[in-house]
């Protein structure tokens, strides 16, 4: 396996597949690089250099039990784009995934980053506070927590139902894609995704999308069940100074995945632009 042992000496596994201007692929919680399948091999394809990781903590990656925050996440990408010498590279986040990219790009990224994209991202803050009222309560992450850290094999079962929208009428339900998200997250430590979820829920990443310079795009499923869109997509898209947003009615939070094809044209057209 390809990894890296970074500064704390945690051991961080990746993947880097052909040649050409890099793509960086970062994650959702709770899973791992594999999430990244569909759009690796279109890039691939259309003669990119892709890479995806799994973060600290997730997938094959060491289970070690301290820096599931959102500055270490980002400090981690920062030490494996130096190994890697990337440059003029596009960093892709989905979910967690993407306030893990847009910190990495605004604290590391001059001189190494052309573009990012947001998917499903959530910038700027999920946690509801008197600053942010549209946001997601506290009980419901701390339903999250409970579940992950007392049941978490059959919480996990069930999560991504909502996640990829199978609970909505019409929906054409994968058991595939189900049993894959099942498998990616049962790969990472419980203690990495109990933690990962106070990451995701309470990092205020306002500031990151005000600094960043380069190009970003922003794309959000207006059916988001996970990351509601309202709170999140046209939020971070107006903090941006160069910020695009694409919205898809219907499209859910798992979206990279249910609706491929979509996302994986508007990128490449966002790339060559």
């Amino acid at each position: 396996m390809s990894t890296i042992k970074v500064q704390d000496g945690t051991e961080i596994y990746y993947k880097d597949w052909g040649t050409g201007q890099p793509i960086v692929f970062h994650h959702g919680w709770p899973l791992s690089g594999d999430d990244w399948d569909a759009q690796m091999m279109f890039f691939l394809a259309q003669g990119y250099r892709v890479i995806a990781h799994d973060r600290r903590g997730h997938g094959r990656s060491s289970q070690v039990s301290e820096g599931h925050d959102i500055d270490t996440y980002a400090a981690d990408v920062a030490e494996l784009t130096r190994f890697l010498d990337l440059k003029d590279a596009i960093h892709i986040g989905h979910s967690t995934g993407g306030g893990e990219a847009i910190r990495y790009v605004a604290k590391y990224g001059q001189g190494r980053v052309a573009k990012a994209v947001l998917i499903s991202a959530i910038t700027p803050l999920m946690l509801q506070t008197p600053a942010n009222p549209d946001g997601v309560p506290l009980s419901v992450f701390d339903e999250i927590r409970e579940g992950t850290a007392t049941q978490r094999a059959q919480y996990f079962n069930d999560f991504p139902v909502a996640f990829y929208g199978f609970n909505r009428e019409g929906a054409k339900v994968s058991e595939g894609l189900k049993k894959n998200w099942w498998r990616q997250a049962m790969m990472g430590s419980i203690k990495a995704h109990y933690d990962g979820i106070k990451a995701f829920s309470e990092t205020d990443l306002t500031e990151d999308l005000k600094a960043v310079e380069v190009p970003v795009l922003v794309l959000h499923g207006e059916d988001d069940q996970i990351v509601p869109y309202a709170n999140s997509g046209p939020k971070a898209a107006k903090l941006l100074k160069n910020g695009q947003l694409i919205s898809y009615p219907g499209f859910p939070h798992g979206m990279p995945a249910t609706e491929a094809a979509t996302i994986n044209a508007d990128i490449l057209k966002f790339i060559k632009s």
